[in-house]
């Protein structure tokens, strides 16, 4: 599974209007993405290398020769799913459509397969420029895409064609270009994942084998859809996915906690932890030996989705039922019961005989809804699970 969002490149040349895309990269963020700023040497002369810094909260790199063990122009390259160039200067078109490449910028272009897509901005003289008509005309043969200047009052107090674009323009054209689905723009998701570890002394403790790959890739396909993600994991191994936040967390009250706290501003709530049904009685302070440990006291965990529904107002939630073969004939009705008596709006059933399903990439359920319906699913990854959950959850919403 991927373990990072979106990533784009912005590339920002020596215009004034270099200002703007400022706004353009706070506006990226808000739609899910993940942000690398190049600024050019000139560029600096109006926005400088502190305020990058700042809004995208990554280091920024503006010379070819720094770091150069990383060779950054192709590190930064294979990340890129898409690199923007905003504001383009002339000059940088005129680099460009003769494969021109001495700066960090244009090294990391030639590198890049990434779609690229320019925003002119300049004055209308230099925009109609033979020289910049041609050099459009030239990247656009190769596939660049060309969000064209406005027309509109230019910094010299003229008034033509020119203007830096529209934040909202610009991302449009993105979007357009990726073919990607922000639908979850603006929302929260709240998701758990993992498996919760009730101590019993020092060193054992009750627990399962959730290993929080399906929670992960909910957390994964939300963001990459432009949510605002929190995800509450328990004891999982997988890898940090740059731009939600992570709660990290051992038991359940952890992990109670931590839901509480973040579900009455959240619009999607999916369970998909696997919790731990009992805790000791009373933890031991040191090792219990051996011969004591062949009983011991259990009481019940609090029932988290189930009270967690109970408080939900416009929220979507949606939980996980898993099942081994002995109750697989009646799996079907146990899910819908734990539906109806948690007052869930979906649950996902699925066998785990055998292990299935723990640490697997694919899964095979069934996605029971609220109003009755049973959504088979067979050998799927868990990354399609994940979006057919938030396509439902949205559904729900509304």
């Amino acid at each position: 599974m991927n373990s990072r969002g979106r990533e784009i490149v912005l590339g920002v040349t020596g215009g004034i209007s270099a200002y703007k895309s400022c706004d353009l990269l706070r506006r990226l963020q808000d739609h899910g993405f993940l942000v690398t700023v190049i600024p050019t040497r000139a560029s600096l002369n109006f926005v400088g290398v502190a305020t990058w810094e700042a809004l995208s909260g990554r280091e920024i790199a503006t010379d070819l020769w720094n770091n150069v063990h990383q060779v950054p122009h192709v590190s930064i390259a294979k990340k890129a799913d898409a690199i923007i160039i905003a504001p383009a200067t002339a000059d940088i078109l005129a680099k460009m459509a003769h494969g021109i490449a001495d700066d960090l910028l244009t090294n990391t272009l030639l590198a890049s397969t990434a779609p690229v897509i320019v925003v002119p901005a300049m004055h209308t003289e230099m925009w109609l420029n033979p020289a910049t008509v041609s050099n459009i005309e030239t990247l656009r043969s190769r596939g660049v895409v060309i969000i064209e200047p406005e027309t509109g009052k230019l910094t010299s107090g003229d008034v033509g064609v020119g203007r830096y674009p529209e934040s909202a323009t610009i991302i449009s054209g993105l979007l357009e270009t990726l073919a990607v689905n922000s639908d979850l723009l603006g929302k929260h998701v709240l998701i758990s994942a993992g498996g919760t570890r009730e101590a019993i002394d020092p060193v054992r403790y009750i627990g399962n084998h959730s290993s929080g790959k399906q929670g992960y890739a909910l957390a994964h396909a939300a963001v990459l859809r432009g949510a605002r993600v929190t995800l509450v994991s328990a004891n999982s191994q997988e890898p940090n996915i740059e731009g939600i936040e992570i709660i990290r967390v051992l038991s359940t009250s952890q992990m109670q906690e931590a839901l509480e706290a973040n579900f009455d501003e959240a619009d999607i709530l999916i369970m998909a932890a696997a919790v731990a049904d009992v805790r000791p009685s009373k933890i031991s302070a040191g090792k219990i030996s051996k011969s004591d440990l062949l009983k011991i006291e259990l009481i019940p965990n609090p029932d988290i989705l189930k009270a967690l529904s109970s408080r939900k107002k416009d929220q979507v939630v949606v939980g996980f039922a898993a099942q081994t073969e002995e109750a697989a004939n009646g799996g079907l009705d146990i899910a819908v019961k734990k539906l109806r008596e948690k007052g869930l709006d979906a649950i996902y059933f699925n066998d785990v005989s055998g292990g299935a399903i723990f640490g697997e990439d694919e899964t095979s359920g069934v996605l029971i809804t609220s109003d009755g319906a049973e959504v088979p699913i067979s050998k799927v990854s868990k990354v399609t699970l994940a979006n057919k959950i938030l396509d439902l959850a949205l559904n729900k919403l509304g």
